[in-house]
């Protein structure tokens, strides 16, 4: 892989007056990889991912796909580029196989030309090719919009949010059509706010407030993590929350599912954060030590960024 899909220099993207979307982002997706977007809503990763579609014009900075620029070259970009929006952007009142019909047409192909593509996710709806889109569930809209985004035979392949609002069951089924895709030599750029995703993926940029945190493989950015980190909880966790904060040794402190992510700036027995938590009145308490996730390296990531905001 030593061919890039996609490169970004320095992008830039502001809406009005003071509300910036992207800042001096650069990334770089090489040819065959999964590559994910990964931060919260309003992050900026729709905004990139619409100027790499050419649905956007960048403020500054310069994109390309497949070598082609994102400006000059839009027309040849959309008709090698497979686009799956956030929202599900079909026409409701088709039916599956309309659907699929119309978006081969546009694009000056069959579905029998590339139904090889497509048919280990087409296969799944096909029993439902003539129901109505918009009387489809989640997973299936998913995997209706997967096709359509395949059926020119893209190069490359942008999805933005494309797991938001399905079950658990269909994420995980969508990761792995995904897997199968890129095995068949599709470039693919995905954007995600859920942080679980991140290790599906070879390499990942963490992006907030427009700005990018870090790029990387994601095995690498939770080695980079360098402080002790426990698993805290207690009777009362929202109070929980800010005793800790208060506590002398907490480098941050941050919910975590059912739990309190505790990192300090030192190594210390736990006994000492017990202790400190029985005279703030919690009972009910424990600690183990916790796995560093992704989500843990962002949060630490996005609290240096804020300090190198305010030191500015």
């Amino acid at each position: 892989m030593n061919q890039q899909a996609i490169q970004v220099n320095a992008i830039s993207k502001q809406y009005g007056k003071g509300a910036r979307a992207l800042r001096e982002v650069s990334l770089q997706v090489q040819e065959g990889e999964l590559f994910g977007l990964i931060g919260p809503d309003g992050a900026g990763k729709t905004t990139l991912i619409r100027i790499l579609v050419t649905l956007l014009l960048a403020d500054r900075g310069e994109a390309s796909v497949s070598g082609w620029d994102v400006v000059k070259d839009y027309r040849k970009i959309r008709r090698h580029v497979g686009y799956m929006p956030g929202r599900f952007s079909l026409y409701q009142d088709l039916s599956v196989l309309e659907n699929l019909t119309f978006f081969a047409t546009v694009f000056g192909t069959t579905i029998e030309e590339n139904y090889d593509l497509i048919k280990d996710i087409y296969a799944q709806i096909e029993p439902f090719k003539h129901r109505r889109a918009g009387q489809l569930s989640g997973g299936m809209k998913q995997k209706l919009a997967l096709s359509c985004a395949l059926i020119h035979r893209p190069r490359v392949l942008l999805l933005d949010e494309p797991t938001t609002g399905v079950d658990a069951v269909s994420r995980r089924e969508f990761w792995d059509m995904l897997k199968k895709l890129q095995q068949r030599g599709i470039s693919i750029l995905v954007s995600t706010p859920y942080m679980d995703e991140a290790s599906l993926c070879d390499r990942i940029a963490l992006i907030q407030h427009g700005t990018i945190l870090d790029i990387d493989s994601p095995e690498a950015i939770v080695d980079q993590y360098n402080k002790p980190l426990l698993a805290v909880r207690s009777n009362r966790m929202y109070q929980l929350i800010q005793d800790l904060r208060d506590f002398e040794a907490t480098h941050s402190a941050f919910p975590f599912g059912e739990y309190v992510h505790l990192a300090t700036k030192y190594p210390l027995w736990p006994e000492v954060i017990e202790g400190f938590l029985v005279d703030r009145g919690h009972s009910h308490i424990e600690i183990r030590e916790a796995e560093v996730t992704i989500e843990d390296c962002f949060m630490e990531l996005m609290g240096k960024e804020e300090l190198n905001e305010n030191a500015l």
